[in-house]
């Protein structure tokens, strides 16, 4: 069984950035642009193990050998609806990448993920697939998510998130070990309502504006 890993971002920038997404002040349009300017600087991340191939190449100067990308290609699937402001973020940095949609909630009895929508590529099987969802909270819908994309026949993926909880961490790590998390911030714990605290809210209300 493949050993959990779990990269945190220390980055300045995306301390910076997660500092004024918290605040409940942060109107509408800005925490859009933030979620969108956290999810482009932790591609690079997220991106740093693919692999490169050498090329010729010939600059106005002088013929040379370079290294290109060595065509791995990638789909990402934002869990709907806050996993859509991640989109945009990711695309910057690989506009190749072709974009797939997986629509969860969480039953607000139960608190268990029901699934209501998926629209995959037609070669994601072919691709290295990265899970976006801003908040891993009780991390039900994640591990869902994960089980769905694994049943269609998808082998490589990895799971970006903004703020995570310790037990959506455990829950990931015990139920998908092999699926790595790329995270922005740990925080301390879930309240009764599996908010997490100190959180930011709902990042769905707060990307599009709703209550």
């Amino acid at each position: 069984m493949s050993e959990p890993k779990f990269f945190l971002f220390d980055h300045p920038l995306i301390q910076h950035k997660i500092s004024i997404l918290r605040d409940k002040q942060t109107s509408t349009k800005e925490f859009r642009e933030l979620v969108n300017e956290l999810a482009m600087l932790m591609a690079y991340e997220v991106t740093r193990d693919l692999p490169l191939k050498e090329v010729d190449i010939e600059t106005p100067v002088a013929a040379t050998k370079a290294k290109v990308l060595a065509g791995k290609k990638i789909a990402l699937v934002p869990i709907l609806r806050a996993g859509l402001g991640m989109v945009d973020g990711m695309l910057s940095i690989i506009p190749n990448a072709k974009v797939g949609h997986i629509g969860l909630y969480r039953d607000p009895n139960t608190l268990k993920p029901v699934e209501y929508y998926c629209k995959l590529p037609d070669d994601i099987q072919n691709r290295e697939v990265i899970l976006l969802d801003p908040m891993l909270a009780t991390g039900g819908s994640a591990s869902a998510a994960m089980t769905f994309l694994k049943e269609r026949g998808i082998k490589n993926i990895k799971f970006v998130c903004l703020i995570s909880a310790p037990d959506g961490i455990a829950r990931l790590q015990q139920d998908h070990p092999d699926v790595p998390i790329f995270c922005a911030a740990k925080d301390e714990r879930l309240n009764d309502h599996a908010y997490i605290i100190p959180g930011l809210g709902d990042a769905g209300d707060r990307l599009f504006g709703t209550n």
